[in-house]
């Protein structure tokens, strides 16, 4: 759909127009961020130009990530335009990402003048109460707002032209325009997608035996004890108000049969952009080239209190928000505990050094951390400088030496430059323990990784077969730790553990497979449920499978850590195979093989809910 919209007797693509409405469009502020952008390409070449994103403008960096058209005469132009005179602040171009997908962003702040009248006639129609102040509510509120004008409008063109307007809404913060639609009888299919249920999650982080109480729960009850009565309603008016309602996976289907009141009719299971390398050992190659980089982060953080031998180091990271239960955190710190006591009754001729990546509120890098960096960095400079200087006179000895002896290399260098050397060495060394934690924590007492790590006595003593860094905050390549992006690191580690107690979807295994690494996941975790299903799901493949839906948090834990021995006691050749075998496993997680469930989603909605003309 470019300068109009396109029209035909029978109904092809080309007669459905396609609208998703998220929060995340061009705002990076959770996974349904990776899901749109990542879908992205596969839905315009799909769509062409009957494919349109709604999102607010409220990301401080929307200038970076969006290119306006002002000039554009298409129907989407003509209705932002539109509204743009009704004094709205509402801009029509493309989202910068690849595929490059036909954009509109509607900032909420330009209607909150109106706020009140939008909250009184939600309240009139639908019968929900904002009797308390939250500021993301009434971003949402005004977003659902304008999403509604904007689509009221553009069903009108639509219509006219006899094209099926579908609406898809990701999550309540996009969709608290259903109701209406659904109110006033608008002419567009909706879908909502609920990607976690708000109280699933609170509960699940609160209740060691969730999934058997969930039939037992009663949602008002708990919306109520959780202080979120509000969001709780608006979720099950999206559900509720919508043609189709889907979720993510069968784990959390479940949820939205007893919280939500509604069973979904279809399951959206998430995705990514796979790209394979035309040869197999590129693969191999960029593991060692980002190994290296880590072998460095090591060398710096361990080796000024003691060494290891890093032609034996096994890397083991997990990574996401700081949900320390549903995460499966606090399993996996009980498993390590377990894989360090085996390692050293067993004489495992190996050091495993695991990385806890999340985010967690820190007043700056731990001072120690920064200095060793610092040093290890001179050394590396004293070093190229002595190699500098031996390469130079080593050459000059070959050209002027007449009896063809080999010079005494020691001699080659200047006493000032071994002498340097030296001094940097005696001064980095320490006798101080390496800290587990690479920064000051604003709550480094209550914190509970590092809770469970002292009273574990997992702190990094040089007998310890398992080593622990705990980095509480994004690697990116701007770390002045590490220098390397997220990717980058995955693709240097070996296995990636993420046993989640409660999780949706989970994209961090996936992640890990399509760059090769081994991960493991958990059956209680939407993508751990989903993988069981398919053919190659297996540890040959790179999948370790932790069973938590039918045992107890101690029988997981032994079977985690019997796992990680398992894969620690491997040989390198066979960690190749696996890594290899990994992509092809991810390949299943390609978008160009999952949208299947989207248009089955879409077909529904225009099978169950027809327009008449």
């Amino acid at each position: 759909m470019s300068g109009r919209i396109q029209q035909s007797k029978e109904p092809k693509l080309e007669d459905k127009m396609l609208t998703e409405v998220a929060w995340e469009v061009c705002n990076q502020v959770g996974g349904i961020y990776t899901v749109i952008r990542s879908k992205a390409p596969v839905m315009v070449d799909k769509w062409k130009d009957n494919y349109l994103l709604l999102g607010p403008k409220i990301n401080s960096n929307v200038s970076s990530d969006f290119e306006p058209d002002p000039y554009s005469n298409s129907p989407i132009a003509q209705v932002a335009r539109e509204l743009r005179e009704m004094g709205w602040d509402v801009e029509f171009g493309t989202w910068l990402v690849s595929g490059r997908p036909q954009t509109v962003l509607l900032n909420p702040h330009s209607v909150m003048h109106e706020l009140g009248n939008i909250k009184y006639y939600y309240w009139q129609n639908h019968h929900i109460e904002f009797s308390h102040h939250d500021s993301l509510i009434d971003e949402v509120m005004a977003f659902g707002y304008m999403v509604h004008e904007f689509l009221s409008r553009f069903a009108r063109v639509c219509l006219e032209q006899g094209v099926e307007l579908l609406a898809h809404f990701h999550e309540w913060m996009a969709g608290t325009a259903i109701p209406d639609i659904r109110r006033e009888q608008i002419p567009i299919k909706t879908i909502f997608t609920t990607h976690a249920t708000l109280l699933g999650r609170y509960l699940a982080m609160n209740d060691p035996y969730f999934y058997d109480h969930l039939p037992y729960l009663n949602w008002e009850t708990e919306a109520r004890n959780f202080n979120v009565d509000t969001i709780a309603r608006l979720e099950r008016a999206c559900a509720h108000g919508a043609n189709v309602l889907t979720t993510v996976s069968e784990v959390t289907a479940k949820e939205c049969v007893h919280l939500l009141g509604r069973s979904p009719e279809a399951i959206l299971p998430n995705g990514l952009n796979i790209d394979r390398f035309s040869v197999v050992h590129e693969v191999q190659n960029l593991h060692h080239r980002y190994k290296e980089q880590i072998n460095h982060f090591v060398m710096g953080h361990f080796f000024q209190s003691y060494s290891f031998d890093l032609d034996n180091v096994i890397y083991f990271f997990t990574s996401g928000r700081f949900e320390f239960k549903n995460k499966g955190y606090d399993l996996t710190l009980e498993a390590l505990a377990r894989l360090n006591h085996k390692m050293k009754e067993q004489n495992v001729n190996k050091t495993v050094v695991m990385f806890f990546v999340t985010k967690q509120p820190f007043h700056s890098i731990n001072q120690e951390v920064m200095t060793s960096r610092a040093v290890m960095e001179e050394i590396d400079h004293n070093c190229e400088s002595i190699m500098q200087q031996l390469k130079e006179r080593l050459f000059e000895a070959a050209a002027v030496n007449p009896d063809h002896r080999l010079p005494v290399l020691n001699e080659l260098v200047d006493d000032y430059w071994k002498l340097r050397y030296r001094r940097t060495i005696q001064s980095w060394k320490s006798d101080r323990l390496p800290s587990v934690v690479t920064h000051n924590l604003i709550n480094d007492g209550d914190d509970q990784v590092l809770s469970y790590l002292r009273s574990a006595n997992l702190l990094n003593y040089e007998f310890d077969k398992v080593k622990i860094v705990y980095h509480p905050d994004f690697i990116s390549s701007t770390s002045p730790l590490f220098g390397m992006d997220y990717g980058q690191f995955v693709r240097g580690c070996h296995l990636g553990i993420f046993p989640s107690y409660y999780e949706p979807w989970g994209y961090t295994p996936v992640e890990c497979l399509a760059r090769g690494v081994s991960a493991v996941t958990s059956d209680l975790s939407g993508f751990g449920d989903y993988v069981k299903g398919l053919p190659m799901g297996d540890e040959e493949h790179g999948l370790y499978m932790i069973e938590r839906a039918n045992q107890d948090y101690d029988t997981a834990a032994e079977q985690l850590s019997e796992k990680m021995l398992t894969f620690v006691m491997s040989s390198s050749r066979k960690r190749i195979e696996t890594r290899n075998k990994a992509e092809d496993l991810s390949e299943a997680f390609d978008w160009v093989n999952l949208i299947k469930h989207y248009e089955h989603a879409y077909d529904l909605a225009c099978e169950k809910f027809p327009i008449e003309n």
